[in-house]
């Protein structure tokens, strides 16, 4: 595989963001933007979805302790019924922006939809957590707070097993569903109806 790289271009400083949950049937959808110095080494660094739980929570620090500057923003189950999940998404990013303590003058996103009313530059990547560095510490920053925030609801309603599918669709989550209806953290716009007609 070949290495990541370390920024899209070099004469501003850029932010890497990314988001996690878009998928879910339950709980908030999470992002992170990181700032990464130009010669940041991290070993292992890749897109979270290829890299295995154990192997993310070792990164989480060290991208956290390496980051020029992170940041982590949710948005809330009803919020997401309220404005959609793509525009949730969104906002998730623009707040997790914003958050930052250096201000980026241009921003690399994951995926192919953003819009802000931020001071700065930006390009949609399809697929930038597999490419580029910042993007990828963002992914893992995201992923891991996500799931943190899932085993803490999971202790309020263990029977829809959070702390193992993370709020995420799986067969044992849409039984769940099916037999105890949903909780106050699943998102009502995501069909749950049809949802529990696919097992």
């Amino acid at each position: 595989m070949a290495p990541l790289i370390s920024s899209y271009q070099n004469a501003e400083i850029e932010a890497g963001c990314d988001e996690a949950g878009r998928g879910c049937l339950a709980g908030p959808v999470f992002a992170a933007a990181v700032i990464l110095p130009k010669d940041t080494n991290i070993l292992g660094l890749n897109d979270s979805k290829q890299l295995s739980e154990r192997e993310r929570n070792l990164l989480a620090p060290e991208i956290k302790e390496k980051a020029a500057a992170w940041a982590v923003s949710k948005i809330s189950e009803s919020e997401i019924d309220k404005i959609n999940i793509l525009n949730a998404s969104i906002l998730a990013m623009n707040e997790a922006l914003a958050a930052l303590s250096i201000a980026p003058k241009f921003v690399i996103i994951d995926g192919n939809r953003f819009y802000t009313h931020q001071q700065f530059q930006y390009r949609c990547i399809i697929k930038g957590d597999s490419l580029y560095q910042s993007i990828a510490a963002a992914s893992i920053l995201a992923k891991t707070a996500r799931d943190e925030y899932m085993r803490e609801l999971h202790l309020e309603y263990p029977q829809y097993g959070w702390n193992k599918n993370m709020g995420y669709g799986t067969l044992f989550h849409r039984k769940a569903l099916a037999e105890y209806g949903p909780s106050p953290y699943h998102r009502k716009s995501f069909h749950l109806k049809n949802q529990l007609s696919l097992f």
